[in-house]
């Protein structure tokens, strides 16, 4: 099972796990761009699942997360000539998708901004990591059972690989309550793994006895 490292601890960064380079597809993209819809659809048995994954952590529902990756790859479709590679065809694609999950979120009315707030957490308040056990599976439970605010900051920084001041623009708030947002989920995050660890341990005691 692969460990997190400490490095960056939240400050963990997914980002450099992922090295695509700015020309990857490169044949294909120019293929799409010439109109050739089967060049198109390699591109999506390519980036499906993982465009998928990135409108799941958002909307927490597997339904609508199809159905806003269906959505997104029908707007790059028809979006497909302002790809100008000035950035990977997957962050791009990927900025579609978290667009058209927050705007879902909008449109039903599930996205509360209260949840958000505008208070401010010193930064300078550090967390203790020592001795938690930061595996990725465990951090996306984490993630997945914060408060929808909270999880959209953290998905958006710790596994999309925005920084809080794109984070800001994009939720239409302040960098540094995307910053504070972080912050609390970081709290939530290592309160989660501490008491998943303790019913562990005490499962593992009750087998023993």
């Amino acid at each position: 099972m692969q460990l997190l490292k400490n490095s960056r601890v939240f400050d963990i960064d997914f980002r450099k796990l992922e090295k695509n380079s700015i020309y990857i597809h490169q044949d294909l993209i120019i293929s799409c761009k010439n109109g050739n819809n089967r060049a198109f659809k390699e591109l999506y048995l390519l980036y499906a699942k993982s465009m998928f994954n990135i409108a799941l952590r958002i909307l927490k529902n597997k339904d609508e997360a199809e159905d806003i990756t269906q959505e997104a790859f029908i707007k790059a479709y028809y979006k497909i000539n302002q790809f100008d590679f000035q950035a990977t065809f997957g962050a791009w694609l990927k900025k579609i998708v978290v667009n058209q999950a927050l705007d879902f979120l909008r449109k039903e009315n599930k996205w509360k901004m209260d949840e958000i707030g505008d208070e401010n957490i010193p930064e300078e308040e550090s967390i203790d990591w020592e001795d938690i056990d930061l595996r990725i599976d465990i951090v996306k439970k984490a993630i997945h059972n914060l408060p929808l605010g909270f999880r959209t900051v953290a998905s958006l920084y710790l596994f999309e690989g925005y920084e809080h001041q794109e984070i800001a623009e994009i939720l239409s708030i302040s960098e540094n309550t995307s910053k504070s947002q972080f912050h609390r989920a970081k709290k939530k995050i290592k309160e989660f793994i501490e008491h998943y660890e303790q019913g562990n341990r005490q499962t593992g005691a009750i087998y023993q006895g």
